[in-house]
């Protein structure tokens, strides 16, 4: 990780990270059981409808508290829902907030910019290029899509309906929340 700004390496700050994710109506398959001979089969309609998704697990500064925030979004996530999203993480935490995500190009630019200059108490850091292997977050996609495989919604409210049960069922289990942030291979000493 790129080293934090002086003013944001002090004691007491949330580390929160972030990443975005799509699900689609169109089944995401994962091996499955069935009885000997009996290969299942998918019955769908082949509409690619989808929502988008942006999360962070957020830990707190004693390292004693993991909370996890979500929005759903219909079209394409870009930097003015990435601004509604990090409003979201600065109105439920106190203090300093250090944000740390991937390189994409909706984490950068003049709306982002713009934003964290009225945010003094928000501070971004990069994970470094093509190392997804260190974004705790990337564990709950993981976990979601495969409590959401080898179903097959209706439409996407149905999707999303599922997608936000399942949402809530992590925020309240600090056991999949740990689970994610042990999983990455980020330095033991972080957390």
């Amino acid at each position: 990780m790129a080293p934090y700004k002086k003013n944001a390496a002090r004691l007491g700050a949330h580390l929160v990270f972030a990443d975005e994710s799509g699900f689609q109506l169109t089944p995401n398959v994962r091996r499955t059981w069935a009885p000997r001979g009996q290969t299942p089969i998918f019955h769908h309609r082949c509409r690619h409808d989808r929502i988008s998704v942006i999360s962070g697990i957020s830990v707190s500064p004693q390292r004693q508290r993991l909370s996890l925030y979500c929005l759903f979004y219909s079209d394409n996530i870009e930097q003015t829902e990435v601004c509604i999203f990090l409003r979201l993480v600065l109105r439920h935490l106190r203090g300093e907030v250090i944000v740390v995500w991937d390189n994409g190009p909706i984490h950068k630019g003049p709306i982002i910019d713009a934003f964290c200059a009225q945010a003094p108490r928000l501070h971004l850091e990069r994970f470094p290029p093509y190392a997804p292997e260190l974004n705790p977050d990337e564990g709950v996609w993981g976990y979601l899509k495969g409590k959401l495989a080898n179903g097959r919604p209706d439409d996407i409210e149905e999707l999303q309906n599922h997608l936000a049960q399942e949402v809530r069922r992590i925020s309240k289990n600090d056991r999949i929340l740990s689970g994610c942030i042990h999983q990455s291979e980020l330095p033991p000493f972080l957390l």
